[in-house]
């Protein structure tokens, strides 16, 4: 059977089915009643045709068309063999898959849709961010429109003719959307005039959709300064009639586009508003509301940016598999001293072997990460009890640590797949290259990841006097930890054991600090404090992986041994696969995980340098 060449897909469905068990949500929740494995299993495997057959193929073309701007006419091209891919995307219905009936979605669970998208992003990534756009505008204007709003917009958003956009970034404010600077001026008929730059615009303009909706972010005019003050308004590229048939083109126009290090077939634009003074839009949801309505739209963008990440790193090991499998080079070690040995697959070789095991047992944890969180948000949304309470408290806590561990974890992995490539994976004719290159920007948007660690420090743990969100957190990781006894090697339950209590004194350490209002001593150690709580998650998860794969390993392989083992594991993939999962987990808690202990060592001891240090130390004069 030929390998997937960007995608596990054994793996995806250990997650769903064996860890999460998502074909028993039908046993819980009457919305999901007549959905069962074979339903899901036609979805998977449609998504991973779409993914292999038509998004794949375009992914390196596009790398080397990108995209294309006329200054003439202010407008955007986007690589030609996007279109199909993204039309047979649309057409088998996938951009609402996870959402109710009542919009034109078939209402699955959100781990499918993630796995789908998994699927899909690893296939093209870039390419996805234009229905990954118009899904969450879309989406905005369903949970805040006005009825007439969502009549005029979301049947033709969910049918792939008309796209969106997310409006905050500007030249000035970047990170500080508060100090932005568009502005809003009422008009007679309660529409509004807007004028303003927004930049970094992903899907700002191009040749695939009809139209484009722009939720865009403003001030009305009087309103006061800050976040508080941000209301969010629907700007069209046209005019709609009252037929729904498009009118005149608004003035809002593309002022160009970014010349970037990676996603070079996905447009990064720059947008002007009103620039002739007539650009309309349309409040959406009640003024002076805007972060809070965006802050739907970005928890969304922010999962996704994490099986962004996760797609990337699985087509780059899978890539380093098939590689490894196939370059022949160097002798066994153990035939060093044999003259007559033949070279050997370098997956042969132990430090070959050692990266591959880093680079799957990382994808795996990032893959039951998100898988996670989809499946919390799923039982949030249809589980009113104690139990959905929990569920986004779960969510909640996790997604920055699933955003910022995830998007730089795929920049290692898809390096550390150029590593196993040599010198080749660092030619633009092997595809590493380019997934190396298209991780890094995972890093950097939706939030910065230095973003993401002052939420989780601040927001989801020390502001949160009763701290719920990591008391579940806890509960959940202890709860895998006593399921493990009896069934994984206690050196393993041990190691997370000891990783937890670690965690609690570090967060008891940070509350100490926050009742001395000592902000600064906090805010130097919260990257880290994020770093190695992804760690921690991962341990957590792996050793909930062990619990569900290693009774099976045992069952499917017994006692065997050397030869005995070897051809069980070449005949039978299924031994194959949990052995692989065995060993992945128990690499990852044996040999990773102790990296948490470091970096709790240094987050505890305080040094001090970062809080003295100033820009003269770094620059020696005064910025200019």
């Amino acid at each position: 059977m030929a390998i997937n060449p960007i995608i596990d897909t054994r793996d995806v469905r250990f997650v769903l089915f064996e860890m999460l068990e998502t074909d028993k949500l039908k046993d819980r929740y009457p919305r999901y009643a007549e959905h069962d494995r074979d339903v899901y299993e036609e979805i998977l495997e449609l998504a991973e045709r779409i993914a292999v057959e038509k998004n794949y193929p375009a992914s390196a073309e596009a790398d080397k068309t990108g995209c294309s701007y006329d200054p003439a006419t202010k407008s955007v091209k986007i690589p030609q063999c996007y279109k199909e891919p993204i039309s047979a995307f649309y057409e088998a219905g996938f951009l609402a898959l996870g959402e109710s009936e009542e919009i034109g979605g078939m209402g699955m669970p959100q781990n499918i849709t993630q796995a789908c998208n998994e699927m899909f992003m690893a296939g093209s990534m870039p390419m996805m961010m234009y229905p990954g756009l118009g899904h969450g505008s879309m989406m905005l204007i369903h949970n805040f429109g006005t009825e007439e709003q969502k009549k005029i917009y979301t049947g033709k958003m969910l049918e792939g003719k008309w796209g969106g956009t997310m409006c905050l970034t500007e030249p000035e404010a970047g990170s500080d959307v508060g100090a932005l600077k568009t502005k809003a001026v009422k008009q007679a008929d309660g529409s509004y005039l807007i004028t303003g730059q927004k930049i970094f615009i992903t899907a700002g303009d191009n040749d695939y959709y009809e139209n484009i909706i722009h939720p865009v972010l403003a001030r009305i005019e009087g309103d006061p300064v800050g976040t508080k003050g941000i209301s969010i308004f629907l700007v069209p590229k046209y005019h709609v009639k009252a037929d729904g048939s498009l009118g005149d083109k608004n003035d809002v126009v593309c002022a160009g586009i970014e010349h970037k290090m990676g996603i070079k077939g996905s447009a990064t634009c720059t947008m002007s508003f009103g620039e002739n003074g007539k650009c309309v839009g349309y409040l959406l949801g009640e003024e002076r509301q805007g972060m809070k309505i965006m802050f739907q739209m970005m928890n969304e963008a922010r999962l996704g940016v994490g099986v962004q990440a996760l797609a990337l790193s699985s087509s780059a090991y899978m890539h380093a598999i098939t590689f490894a499998r196939n370059r022949v080079q160097s002798v066994h070690v153990t035939q060093m001293m044999n003259p007559e040995a033949k070279p050997v697959p370098i997956i042969q070789h132990p430090d070959v072997k050692r990266m591959l095991l880093w680079m799957k047992s990382h994808v795996e944890g990032m893959r039951m990460l998100c898988y996670l969180m989809a499946d919390c948000l799923t039982v949030e949304h249809v589980d009113k009890s104690e139990t959905g309470k929990e569920a986004r408290a779960l969510a909640e806590f996790v997604l920055p640590i699933c955003k910022a561990g995830n998007t730089d974890t795929s920049v290692l992995v898809t390096s550390e797949a150029v590593q196993v490539y040599g010198g080749s994976g660092y030619c633009s004719d092997y595809p590493v290259e380019q997934l190396m290159r298209d991780s890094k920007i995972t890093a950097i948007y939706e939030g910065t990841n230095g973003i993401q660690s002052l939420d989780l420090m601040m927001r989801k743990l020390l502001m949160n006097k009763e701290q719920y969100n990591y008391s579940i957190f806890v509960k959940n990781v202890k709860g895998v930890i006593d399921k493990a006894r009896g069934i994984v090697d206690d050196k393993y339950i041990t190691s997370v054991e000891r990783g937890l209590a670690k965690v609690d004194e570090i967060v008891n350490k940070k509350k100490e600090l926050m009742a001395g209002m000592k902000i600064m001593q906090i805010l130097m150690n919260a990257k880290p404090f994020l770093d190695m709580m992804f760690v921690m998650t991962l341990g957590w998860l792996h050793l909930w992986s062990l619990t569900v794969a290693q009774p099976k390993m045992a069952q499917l392989i017994g006692d065997k041994k050397g030869e005995e083992l070897d051809k069980l594991l070449m005949d039978n993939q299924e031994a194959a696969y949990y052995r692989g999962r065995v060993l992945s987990s128990q690499y990852y808690i044996g040999a990773l995980f102790p990296e948490l202990f470091g970096k709790a060592e240094a987050i505890l001891n305080l040094e001090s340098a970062v809080v003295k240090a100033n820009e003269y130390i770094f620059t020696g004069a005064p910025a200019e």
